[in-house]
């Protein structure tokens, strides 16, 4: 396809045209003859203004690699910047050459042609990465008000591969040329960045709703007599559980396509959220999923050939379903009807250059406490403080360990939904309750939300204020009193009298897009504007506060410690808050499971690094799950990945999810994944300090590791967890043996269970019903703690055992601090450099840098030592030491 130079800047104008008009996927274009060009209107140190007419384009340099693209017609909505972060501004140079402007990085520069508009990102040798293709802004009205619907294209060719978006549960990892809607749901989250293999990242700068790759075509789908199945089912709502009648219709359309080709559909089941997503063509079924709740939009990528084409599609009879679509061509777009024009930032380099530049600009990530990276076990739910507390002895007896206990809703009882107390019949004593737990060398978890019984004592003086998005239960907390005055409820009620350690706020979307059609902010804003960044402002609000809690209004409290809030939204800039997501109230067969690994890893690839998922489905199979061996073979492969994940969490409705209820065999493989995660702990937690300190990233898609290796590129459920250990989930069920692809690295591979030795390429394992594959890459130096451990603080303590995977030269540095507050800020770690030296067989251990309170100084280690031998086996050679925090030398 030629490259169209093609800048609409208006409704019915096209200035600055030169080239042909795109057309098909973008009706309505138009062209002019009237040739204008755009002039530098201002040099500032924080940007450069160009114009055309009525147009202003401003360029932004944010850090060395990055730079953020405004092009406006005028502000419709004057909205605070809720992303960025102030910081200081690169130095940039900027140069005229004959008819543009070259704005140099160091690492990037921009031209600007000003002969047609165009944008175009260079490498700091000059070499093209991606150039704009075409940009739109169209005067629209949103509730009666001023907006534009803006769009902007780029050049994507063929072979390019395009991850991130966020969290999404159509099973695709690479999105280039799908046609997705970005909204905030349950299961699904929006996160308008996508990182390309061609060394690059894209941020998409807008609030509200954004289409990725939009499609112009559509057919509505007809409602036939056919009916389908009636079931009552048990589903969670804002009302808590209750039950549902759900019935299926069938709806059939015809489709048109005039040339053969890939094509991306969307079906849009028209309600606000879907029950199940079934879509057929010409008899084929091109997808089909069900569960209790679904987003009401899935994406699929089909080859038509042209002519018509029968759709049908089994749904709920309720459902008014539309099927989108268009051919996938060279380019990759973003749309969003409500906003104040085009607004982007581009971001070069490698995978983890982009998301450490994306994060020096919308925030770094703080550490999670220790404590949070052990497991965290839940369920629908703890009834009593009495249950909660004898459920957590008997993770102590049976010597399982565990660090977070969880309490989900209704604790609230009688006061109402959210009311921010406990009802005393069933938790007599909140604050005992955490203490005893404390003791026992656990945190608590509470389910907290941003909506409030209007009924209750605190929902009146919510009301009796304006503090709730008209019309709905949510608080406003685009309302900065409104967002105070929850705040210092949520601190005297619960934060300060209790101690609950960490907070889970549910339903951050805000469930059921009740945004929509309302107003915010004293009725300042139609709340299509914020349609998708409530659960930043809910994660804000609730973040600051308990950072301030140290100085606000001379109150101290024991919660200043490092918290974790866990979520079920996100939105860019959210991981400076503390925050952790998971992929929401899903289900638990095997496409599912395999669906959420592709979901976490397209949100972590958006900088969102901290990502779970329940393990063992949300909704379960009744009581049937306890006794059922297929249920069984699931839920172990689902709690085996979560060792591997950045969080470790089991969750189940209507479900008892501790481990003895499924029994002994059961049991035994929960106490080897538990206890496997905790001997990782020395490894993940200094992984963790790389995402903090480092801007790193723990769950990666092989993408970031092996962009050039296009088999890797290719793979959905095979990832990295840390920078080496490749993980290979085994996604189905009764396997004997398990295939897994190893990129090609220096010196090979080893695998993780048994110590042998791979080389690269497909390699062919043994299944265990114990374990999943996992492969360690030769030159890794993996710290691990040793001995049983009942919590995270325990095992971080231990002695250490130090792998050392022989073949090539390896470096790794061990972190450690108290684990427990935000000292490391001040400098309160230590840091262990240890490399391996392979051709002189030499581990060294460096001196000590850094001390914190609580450092142990002497520490006892046990290095082992994995190389290939010459027999082809892997030999195992081990040696114990003794480290006072100087240099050790260690020869094998």
């Amino acid at each position: 396809m030629n490259r169209v130079n093609l800048f609409l800047l208006s409704v019915f104008t096209c200035v600055g045209w030169r080239g042909e008009c795109l057309a098909g996927n973008d009706p309505g274009l138009s062209s002019t003859n009237e040739l204008q060009e755009w002039t530098l209107e201002k040099q500032e140190t924080e940007q450069v203004t160009f114009r055309l007419a009525d147009t202003l384009l401003k360029l932004r340099p944010l850090t060395n690699n990055a730079v953020r693209v405004i092009r406006s017609m005028g502000i419709a909505h004057e909205v605070p910047e809720l992303v960025y972060l102030p910081k200081k501004v690169p130095d940039y140079v900027l140069k005229k050459e004959k008819d543009s402007y070259i704005l140099s990085l160091k690492n990037l520069n921009v031209r600007f042609s000003v002969s047609d508009g165009r944008i175009s990102f260079l490498s700091s040798g000059g070499k093209e990465i991606v150039g704009e293709e075409a940009s739109l802004i169209e005067s629209s009205s949103v509730q009666g008000e001023k907006t534009y619907v803006s769009t902007q294209t780029f050049h994507s060719p063929f072979d390019e591969c395009l991850y991130g978006l966020g969290q999404f549960q159509d099973g695709y990892l690479n999105v280039r040329g799908l046609t997705r809607r970005l909204t905030q749901v349950n299961t699904q989250i929006a996160i308008p960045f996508v990182m390309s293999n061609k060394g690059y990242g894209l941020l998409w700068n807008n609030y509200g709703l954004t289409d990725f790759n939009p499609a112009s075509s559509v057919v509505a789908l007809q409602k036939t007599g056919l009916g389908g199945n009636k079931v009552t089912v048990n589903v969670t709502s804002t009302e808590g559980g209750k039950e549902e009648v759900r019935e299926s219709n069938v709806f059939v359309g015809k489709l048109k396509v005039e040339l053969d080709g890939q094509y991306a559909l969307m079906l849009d089941v028209g309600s606000l959220m879907a029950r199940r997503h079934n879509l057929a063509i010409d008899g084929h079924t091109v997808v089909d999923m069900n569960n209790l709740w679904l987003p009401p939009t899935v994406s699929i990528l089909v080859d038509l050939k042209a002519g018509e084409h029968n759709l049908r599609a089994e749904l709920t009879k309720e459902d008014a379903p539309k099927v989108y679509f268009r051919k996938v061509d060279e380019t990759t777009t973003f749309r969003s009807p409500v906003s104040n024009g085009i607004d982007y930032t581009f971001f070069a380099g490698t995978a983890d250059e982009v998301i450490a530049s994306y994060r020096e600009a919308t925030g770094e990530v703080p550490m999670l406490p220790a404590w949070a990276l052990g497991y965290i076990h839940c369920r629908e739910r703890f009834h009593s403080q009495k249950e909660i507390l004898e459920t957590a002895s008997e993770f102590r007896r049976k010597k399982l360990p565990v660090d977070l206990m969880v309490q989900d809703w209704q604790y609230w009882g009688k006061y109402g939904w959210n009311a921010m107390r406990f009802d005393e019949t069933d938790y007599p004593a909140p604050r005992e309750m955490t203490d005893s737990l404390h003791r026992m060398g656990m945190r608590l978890m509470l389910s907290v939300w941003s909506k409030v019984d209007q009924n209750s004592v605190l929902g009146k003086r919510l009301a009796d204020k304006s503090y709730y998005i008209p019309g709905t239960p949510w608080v406003d907390f685009f309302n900065p009193e409104a967002a105070s005055f929850y705040w210092k409820n949520f601190r005297d009620s619960l934060v300060l009298p209790i101690g609950i350690d960490a907070w889970w706020l549910d339903a951050t979307e805000p469930e059921n897009d009740d945004l929509v059609g309302r107003r915010v902010n004293h009725s300042t804003f139609p709340g299509e504007v914020f349609r998708n960044v409530y659960p930043l402002v809910v994660n804000k609000t609730i973040y600051e506060g308990l950072r301030g809690l140290s100085t606000d209004e001379g109150k101290q409290s024991d919660s200043i410690s490092r918290t974790i809030l866990l979520t079920r939204s996100g939105f860019p800039g959210i991981q400076r808050y503390g925050v952790a997501t998971w992929s929401g109230d899903v289900g638990n067969d095997w496409d599912t499971f395999r669906r959420q690994i592709v979901a976490g890893l397209g949100i972590s690839v958006c900088g969102l690094p901290w990502w779970t998922y329940d393990a063992g489905g949300f909704f379960r199979p009744g009581d049937a799950q306890y006794t059922d061996a297929h249920f069984h073979e699931r839920f172990s492969r689902w709690l085996q990945t979560s060792v591997f994940l950045p969080l470790m969490r089991v969750h189940g409705y209507m479900t008892n999810t501790e481990f003895w209820n499924y029994g002994d065999k059961v049991t035994d493989m929960a106490r080897k994944s538990l206890e496997l995660r905790y001997r990782l702990l020395p490894y993940i937690y200094s992984e963790a300090a790389c995402v903090s300190l480092g801007n790193g990233t723990m769950l990666r898609p092989l993408m970031m590791d092996f962009p050039q290796d296009t088999q890797a590129l290719s793979l959905k459920y095979q990832y990295m967890f840390g920078r080496f250990l490749l993980v290979s989930p085994i996604v189905e069920e009764g396997p004997v043996v398990w295939k897994t692809y190893l990129p090609a690295v220096q010196g090979g591979w080893y695998d993780f269970h048994d110590n042998q030795y791979m080389s690269t390429g497909w390699v062919q394992t043994s299944v265990s019903p114990d374990y999943i594959p996992v492969f360690v890459k030769a030159g890794t130096v993996l710290p691990l703690s040793s001995g049983y451990a009942e919590n995270a603080q325990k095992a971080l303590k231990s002695d250490l055992e130090i792998r050392v995977y022989a073949g090539t030269d390896g470096t790794y540095q061990l972190y450690e601090d108290e684990g427990t507050d935000y000292n490391y800020q001040k400098g309160g770690y230590s840091c262990i450099r240890l490399f391996w030296d392979d051709a002189h067989s030499i581990l060294i251990i460096g001196k000590r840098s850094g001390q914190y309170e609580g450092m142990e100084p002497v520490r006892n280690l046990k290095i082992v030592k994995i190389a290939l031998s010459s027999d082809g086996k892997s030999n195992v050679t081990e040696k114990s030491v003794v480290y006072k925090g100087e240099e050790l030398k260690i020869a094998f």
